[in-house]
């Protein structure tokens, strides 16, 4: 069986920057997704198509293929005044909130300053490219409620 749309695709990765710094991975199987739900970032769902389950690709990802370019404009400078004063603020702080247009959006902070925070609405990984080695570990196709609703359900759980 070949990786193809809709196909719960486990595989095991190694995700590193340019310098070699490993930033995220998954191993023994603890990672699946649903082929062509748009579960993963684009480049590397391309270069998984038509893998069947033993194989083992290298693959580059850029920007445009990941998680997109940094936007400049994501990034501000607030009053420290916006925040809860109970709460602790650090850099790398990560928390959500919503965009312009309703979405789910994470906003880390990178600086604090005085009475000012500086947030940053970018993806962590936006701007960099992406090193990938990956083996495909299974294949299957996906049951019709996973396909209905666009991602895997582990044994046990419906959503």
């Amino acid at each position: 069986m070949a990786v193809t749309q809709n196909k719960v695709v486990t595989i095991d990765y190694i995700l590193k920057d340019n310098d070699g710094t490993i930033l995220d991975q998954a191993q023994n199987g603890e990672f699946s997704y649903l082929h062509g739900a748009s579960n993963i970032i684009p480049g590397l769902e391309n270069a998984l198509l038509n893998k069947k389950a033993g194989e083992t690709l290298s693959v580059t990802v850029p920007p445009e293929l990941g998680y997109g370019e940094r936007n400049d404009s994501l990034s501000q400078v607030v009053s420290m005044d916006m925040f809860d004063s109970t709460e602790e603020m650090t850099e790398g702080q990560q928390f959500h909130a919503q965009g312009e247009d309703g979405e789910d959006i994470m906003i880390t902070i990178t600086k604090i300053d005085d009475d000012n925070i500086t947030i940053d609405g970018n993806h962590p990984l936006a701007g960099l490219e992406l090193n990938f080695d990956v083996t495909v570990i299974n294949i299957r196709d996906a049951s019709e409620e996973e396909t209905a609703h666009g991602h895997v359900h582990q044994p046990g759980h419906s959503h």
